[in-house]
């Protein structure tokens, strides 16, 4: 893949000033959504991306030590491998190449409009479309619309008391300010998750003082990272199957852990790896007694690093389990009433998960809005389309996350899904699709069975998978084959079809999908995928570095 000079384009809309599809952001989901319809033979769509430059959360998150948490071999579209990766766990920089390589193969640049940030989606039930409103800017109205966003996008800013007061830096680590210089400064870290785990060891190296503040210890395993070497890389360019091997075996490691979590007393062995891993890098018995987690190994995210822990035994590193009691103009307060001088505050808390949508302004068919639509919890079907929504995608939706595997994974399945849509509505002739409540409801029924008993609910702790009720509304409760399997063919009988061809409302009396609905969906071709063909074992990856993926 070549890449080539940044240019800035204007994509056209189609006839009636609408587009076919309108695509929010430019990370692994958007691109892979983009890729779908082109290679569908679908051109008339535009990416919205806030930023001035492709890549979602590996463009966002730049701080020292970023990097991705799955092996690089898996961590690509399943159609587009790369065969020269410089290391088995790539870091940020590699990464956002990738990502603008694929942006130059595809000729995706002439669709997309930078710096045009979205700030809200109405859905226009006259026109059956969707009208986009995006900051400082006339609205973009497209039949479809396709939230391509992450679910990690959002800094989550503590409510520490005083923080405001703060007279030295504070920044979150997803949006690191490289102009301050840290050397020699005193820093207070928030938080101990993904984020933290990478730049703690990089900045320990160059600060005067550290004091971490952990809430909770993670558990942590060894990172077995190290360079890909020559002979592989010829290998991986000169005979493809050598790599898919490669990748496929990492699949199959990676999704050994789903057993795990849904028995918890099987993941003793790896939670003894974890803690032989602690023992052997910290020698200190107290330190070693903050480090060691109280709750099943899987009810938070499994991180995966070689350096954290030696960082927090260097000589100017203190970890403090004490919580913070508040932050003064000069100094963080912890609650066991010692006070930090501090000359920097770096919050590595990590992003809004389950309540993401709180303040977004999503209003569907009829006025409703998103918040009315998720008063009792945030739910999709399959974590792609809600009721009530219609021609609205979500990628990497509710329940869509994983925390034992391959997040691209779950995009190439929720892409195929969300085309499969589009072509039954094609196949139809109809102007929009929806999900039926029944099918969502059932699915969701099914969601919540399958997470009882699991690590995430009963391992003792509290997570981003879980919403203020302790309800999973995060997680994916089964394997990445389970959902592969139930997103390979369209039941179009699970949908609501508009606005057919002939005039009439097709599929309206919940038994069918519309005018001989099942039969064009067959003829459509519903089984086709965003890269045309079975989903591959090792389609993709689970970004560590920005608490995310895609």
């Amino acid at each position: 893949m070549r890449a080539v000079p940044h240019r800035t384009v204007s994509p056209a809309a189609g006839p009636g000033g609408a587009y076919k599809v309108v695509i929010v952001g430019t990370g692994f989901s958007g691109l892979c959504m983009a890729i779908g319809l082109k290679k569908a033979g679908v051109h008339d769509f535009v990416i919205l991306e806030k930023a001035d430059e492709v890549g979602g959360t590996w463009r966002e998150n730049t701080y020292p030590g970023c990097a991705c948490d799955i092996m690089s071999l898996l961590y690509s579209y399943s159609f587009e491998p790369k065969a020269d990766w410089s290391r088995m766990f790539p870091k940020q920089r590699e990464l956002l190449q990738y990502i603008k390589d694929i942006v130059e193969k595809y000729d995706l640049r002439q669709h997309i409009r930078f710096n045009t940030e979205v700030v809200g989606a109405e859905y226009e039930d006259e026109a059956d479309t969707w009208r986009v409103l995006v900051n400082g800017d006339e609205p973009v109205r497209g039949r479809a619309l396709v939230s391509a966003m992450g679910p990690l996008h959002q800094p989550n800013i503590p409510d520490l008391p005083g923080l405001a007061s703060f007279e030295g830096k504070v920044f979150h680590s997803a949006e690191w300010d490289h102009d301050y210089d840290l050397t020699g400064k005193r820093v207070a870290v928030i938080g101990t998750g993904a984020s933290a785990i990478q730049f703690v060891p990089q900045i320990a190296k160059k600060v005067g003082s550290m004091t971490v503040f952990q809430r909770t210890p993670p558990w942590i395993i060894p990172k077995p990272d190290r360079a890909i070497s020559g002979v592989e890389r010829a290998l991986f360019r000169r005979v493809p199957g050598v790599q898919r091997a490669y990748r496929n075996g990492i699949y199959l490691l990676q999704e050994s852990f789903v057993l795990g979590f849904k028995n918890p007393r099987l993941l003793k062995i790896a939670s003894t790896l974890a803690k032989a891993h602690l023992n052997r890098q910290v020698a200190d018995p107290e330190l070693r007694r903050k480090l060691t987690p109280d709750y099943t190994m899987g009810c938070k995210r499994t991180l995966v690093s070689s350096d954290y822990y030696p960082a927090l035994t260097r000589p100017n590193v203190e970890l403090t389990t004490a919580g913070i009691e508040r932050v003064r103009p000069g100094s963080v307060v912890a609650e066991d009433g010692r006070e930090y001088e501090v000359d920097a505050i770096i919050l590595g808390t990590g992003f809004h998960v389950t309540d993401a949508f709180e303040h977004a302004h999503i209003v569907g068919r009829g006025g409703l809005k998103i918040q009315d639509a998720w008063q009792d919890g945030i739910e999709a079907h399959l974590g792609v389309t809600v009721a009530g929504f219609p021609n609205l995608f979500l990628l990497l939706g509710p329940n869509s996350g994983l925390g034992h595997n391959s997040m691209i994974f779950i995009i190439e399945a929720q892409v195929r899904h969300a085309l499969q849509c589009l072509r039954l509505m094609d196949a139809t002739g109809s102007r929009t699709i929806a999900v039926r409540r029944g099918a969502q409801d059932r699915f969701n029924a099914w969601v919540q069975r399958k997470s009882e008993g699991a690590v995430w609910v009963a391992g003792g702790c509290t997570s981003w998978y879980l919403d203020r009720d302790g309800v999973n509304r995060a997680a994916w409760p089964a394997s990445t084959a389970n959902y592969w399997l139930r997103t390979r063919r369209l039941d179009p009988a699970s949908f609501v079809l508009t606005g057919a061809a002939a005039g009439s409302r097709a599929g309206l009396d919940g038994t069918t999908a519309g005018p001989d609905g099942a039969a064009a969906a067959s003829r459509a071709g519903l089984d086709g995928a965003a890269g045309r063909g079975r989903g591959d074992a090792g389609s993709g990856g689970r970004a560590q570095g920005a608490e995310a993926a895609g």
